[in-house]
């Protein structure tokens, strides 16, 4: 016997009318068979002309979350403290909700849990990491927290232009950055992409789904694209490398989680490796399934609006999200005590401590720039000034980037006694 699904109608209150959102009450109003209706839209500026009816409109966010009938919120605005209110209100409302608000979401996600929980609603927001890409998703469906090993991503579209064009057109980060502005990848202001502050409110919110972990992402070990010199392109590319920025959780040998978002160098032998241009990609990495692959377009009006159309779609058989690997049995933390193995350029040795390093494999020199090559202590990458405060200095993870303690102790016991048997 067929067993029918029952489905509800959704009437959404939407806030926000950009290119996302005018996009989305589009396809809503064309394509009837989604089972929704946009009833009342908020907007900041109500002088604009927008192409919709009029009565639609309204600057009282009120109006969309006192009405009784409207029982979805699909939030698409830019101001993430006003978004946290806007959502925060809805779900204590017992409204279900659609965001792409990362770094709101990324800020909060300890009260948005609690909400979620005391008034039983959903909330979704898949279009907050990845755009089109459906990354949390599969997290939450497919892989078990005790299984995966790891997750690696080029998760911001911005970034990803502005190296792509500095290796294959061998532009400076400034012209790159301009030419990446020009073509609307890249923000007027662009510092939340450029500094890493977006891929890390991204990996805050992987973390989550992946490994249950809860944790801010100014807590976060994160690192932009601003230092990366032309000479740092120039070596990627004599060597065969391409330069992503890259957010990465990796399970460690002791079962801890280490987690960073930083440049790095990545092989041929890497699918991040033909992740282009604005595009993201992302690695996850299990025990049974090894590694499997996910790519798209991470950002703009269409890989945005099918993320945020899809979480409209679930909700019309109330999906959420179960946090399953966050409430299960197995609790995984992040570890502070594990090491990189790191390239450096800088302008001058005077500029870096050498001593901050375990050891050091290579060094040259030049007469632009001098690199070093070298194994250094997560907390002493995170501590040093040259890192934290010289906009002179680039630092860039090595390929196979992550060096277990266990690796570097057993080194440090085979050097002792060495040195015991009198070998140099």
């Amino acid at each position: 016997m067929k067993t029918e699904i029952m489905s509800q109608k959704l009437n959404i209150g939407l806030f926000g009318f950009g290119v996302v959102g005018e996009g989305i009450y589009k396809v809503i109003e064309e394509h009837p068979s989604l089972g929704a209706v946009v009833k009342k839209i908020c907007i900041k500026h109500p002088d604009k002309k927008r192409n919709a009816d009029p009565p639609l409109f309204t600057i009282k966010a009120t109006d969309l979350l006192n009405d009784p009938e409207i029982n979805l919120i699909v939030e698409l605005i830019d101001d993430s403290v006003a978004a946290y209110e806007i959502v925060s209100t809805a779900l204590r409302k017992k409204k279900m909700v659609v965001s792409a608000n990362k770094k709101m979401i990324a800020e909060h996600l300890s009260e948005l849990l609690k909400l979620q929980e005391e008034y039983e609603v959903p909330f979704l927001y898949e279009a907050a990491v990845c755009g089109s890409i459906p990354v949390i998703r599969n997290l939450e469906e497919y892989y078990d927290n005790d299984l995966l090993k790891s997750i690696c991503g080029i998760v911001n579209g911005s970034t990803n232009f502005i190296l792509t064009r500095m290796i294959g057109d061998n532009l400076s980060y400034e012209d790159a950055l301009l030419q990446a502005q020009q073509l609307g990848f890249a923000e007027s202001d662009p510092d939340l992409d450029v500094q890493g502050v977006d891929a890390a409110n991204k990996l805050a919110i992987l973390l989550l789904h992946a490994y249950g972990i809860l944790a801010k992402p100014d807590k976060l070990l994160y690192k932009g694209i601003t230092r990366i010199h032309l000479n740092d392109a120039k070596v990627a590319g004599e060597k065969g490398y391409k330069i992503k920025l890259t957010a990465q959780a990796y399970k460690l040998q002791g079962g801890k989680i280490a987690a960073f978002v930083l440049p790095q160098f990545v092989t041929g032998e890497s699918q991040l490796y033909n992740v282009n241009f604005e595009y993201n990609g992302v690695v996850i990495e299990s025990k049974l399934a090894d590694k499997q692959f996910i790519y798209g377009k991470g950002a703009g009006r269409y890989p945005t609006s099918s993320a945020v159309l899809s979480d409209i779609a679930a909700l019309r058989y109330l999906y959420k999200y179960e946090y399953r690997k966050l409430h299960g049995a197995n609790k995984f933390e992040l570890s502070n005590d594990f090491y990189f193995k790191i390239f450096l350029s800088f302008p001058e040795w005077n500029q870096v401590n050498k001593w901050d390093f375990e050891w050091i494999e290579e060094s040259h020199n030049t007469e632009e720039r001098q690199y070093l090559i070298g194994v250094i202590h997560k907390q002493k990458l995170a501590d040093a000034s040259w890192f934290k405060h010289n906009d002179k200095v680039s630092c860039i993870v090595m390929p196979q980037g992550i060096i277990e303690k266990e690796t570097v102790l057993k080194r440090a016991m085979q050097k002792m006694s060495l040195q015991l048997a009198g070998v140099s």
